[in-house]
């Protein structure tokens, strides 16, 4: 019986091994991918892939230390790389910048400025404390304005193309095309940041997106009103079932009369920055000018009374 017993436990375990053998060797069938997980490949090819072609671009890029950016994570809150890949999304993604570059960057200008301020203060070293900390703050923020006009600058861009892509978009639109193909040709044939904006859309909704959420994840990653305005008023044209040349026609001739608007806002605040560089650089020369001769007769003729 203990041999037989013996014989049946050899058998069960080599049966178990063979199992595990199988199963270890034959390859997993895997499922089909989910919205969410394509949803989740494109943002980060967007966000990251993007920097990965910038390093082949520009080979021999210096590749900063890993504790530059754990050293400037600890003096940053903790939603610090939210922050930054939304301020970097408002920039367009620049190629090769992802939060954790930014934050290195923070404290290599931290410990670089830092350092310059305290060279600035060995000959008072009442100071010494002072200017270094002055020059480790000025560092340590000084990514986050680049970051932010470039921005700035990006919005900017966005703003002046939307009314020219607009109108792309209706002509697409009443000729016949889909919002999808329309979307295609204005991503096709303008340049610059929102022909980008609008090719990520269409990416987005050829893997499963639908439109409204396309739109409004585009919306997101902007801080243009006008172009927030327009992805409000296609989103909830579709939930009401109002016909989209329609929309884009009305929303084509409102972002025209704002870029009118926003022109002559522009136009009028030329006199007050004029006023400035005026009283401090030509009325002075102009004083000099008119006022010059006389003033050498004036000298002359008290300096003869004197005499």
């Amino acid at each position: 019986m203990a041999g037989s017993g013996l014989l049946y436990g050899g058998i069960a375990a080599l049966v178990l091994a063979v199992v595990a053998m199988t199963t270890g060797l034959v390859p997993t069938r895997q499922g089909k991918r989910s919205v969410t997980q394509a949803l989740a490949a494109i943002d980060e090819r967007y966000t990251r892939d993007i920097g990965t072609v910038g390093r082949t671009r520009g080979a021999g890029r210096l590749q900063l230390p890993d504790w530059l950016p754990n050293l400037a994570s600890r003096l940053s809150p903790g939603s610090a790389r939210v922050s930054l890949q939304r301020r970097l999304d408002v920039a367009g993604n620049p190629p090769g910048w992802t939060p954790d570059r930014v934050l290195a960057a923070k404290a290599l200008c931290l410990v670089v400025l830092g350092a310059f301020g305290a060279l600035f203060g060995l000959r008072n070293p009442a100071l010494l404390v002072l200017t270094a900390a002055a020059g480790g703050a000025v560092g340590f923020f000084l990514p986050d304005v680049l970051l932010y006009n470039s921005g700035l600058k990006r919005q900017h861009q966005i703003a002046i193309s939307l009314p020219e892509g607009l109108d792309l978009l209706t002509i697409c639109v009443e000729a016949g095309q889909g919002f999808d193909a329309a979307v295609a040709q204005v991503a096709r044939n303008l340049k610059g940041p929102l022909a980008a904006e609008f090719a990520r859309v269409l990416q987005e909704m050829q893997i499963g997106k639908s439109r409204a959420e396309a739109m409004r994840a585009m919306a997101e990653r902007s801080s243009v009103p006008e172009l927030r305005a327009f992805v409000a008023a296609l989103t909830q044209s579709a939930e009401l079932g109002i016909p989209v040349a329609l929309v884009l026609r009305e929303q084509a001739k409102e972002m025209r009369v704002r870029r009118r608007q926003r022109a002559e806002a522009e136009a009028q605040k030329v006199p007050v920055k004029i006023t400035f560089p005026l009283i401090g650089c030509l009325l002075p020369a102009l004083f000099v000018v008119v006022l010059g001769s006389g003033l050498i007769t004036i000298a002359h003729s008290v300096f003869h009374v004197l005499k």
